[in-house]
């Protein structure tokens, strides 16, 4: 399965626990168990702050999840532990006063589109959420810009995955050799390779 791109609502003081102990391990409560344990190694997690009506940090989950009655983190229900739990890696985040204002970004995005425009915070009831890659994307790059963070390299395998196809043909020293040509094969040639065969031709003319 591919990676899943989650929305997590806390609270500021839940956040500042969470970052005491190094962005390491997040906590799911009950309500949100069925959600929680679908978690697994290389989804993303969005932080949103409740109380601050702000976006504050992004994350990647590192393990599969797991329960742990362990008290950690706060809650008005004294019985809630949440008790669902990932470990996690932190990738961006902010101080307070850097937060992306929820009320300027969260109409925009496409997850709230599910309801009326008036009611788009209730898309942020509930503690987690499954969201677009693209509403994940966007709001980890105003992050970043907030933070004066540059973005992530893109790696070397896209890079060259994205250089066009050209057909390279052998070709014989003789009509004789004809019959014994190698059919033509395509290779995936980087831009200085070709730029150097083009020079390599250009002076077998002259």
């Amino acid at each position: 399965m591919g990676k899943t791109y989650w929305m997590l609502v806390t609270t500021q003081e839940n956040l500042d626990i969470t970052r005491a102990r190094g962005f390491s391990m997040q906590g799911v409560d009950t309500k949100n168990r069925k959600k929680a344990v679908r978690m697994g190694p290389e989804d993303r997690v969005l932080y949103y702050i409740s109380d601050k009506k702000g976006f504050a940090a992004t994350a990647t989950v590192t393990s599969d999840s797991f329960e742990d009655e362990e008290r950690i983190w706060k809650h008005h229900r004294e019985k809630e532990t949440f008790p669902h739990r990932v470990e996690i890696d932190a990738d961006v985040v902010l101080d307070q006063s850097d937060y992306i204002d929820g009320y300027q970004v969260g109409p925009t995005l496409e997850y709230v589109k599910k309801w009326p425009p008036h009611l788009w915070p209730h898309a942020f009831f509930g503690m987690l959420h499954i969201i677009p890659q693209r509403d994940f994307n966007f709001v980890e790059a105003e992050l970043r810009r907030a933070g004066g963070i540059a973005p992530p390299p893109v790696p070397v395998e896209d890079v060259v995955a994205e250089e066009p196809m050209i057909e390279i043909v052998a070709v014989a020293n003789s009509s004789n050799d004809f019959e014994h040509a190698a059919p033509s094969r395509k290779f995936s040639v980087a831009s200085k390779s070709r730029k150097s065969s083009h020079r390599r031709r250009s002076q077998k003319r002259k």
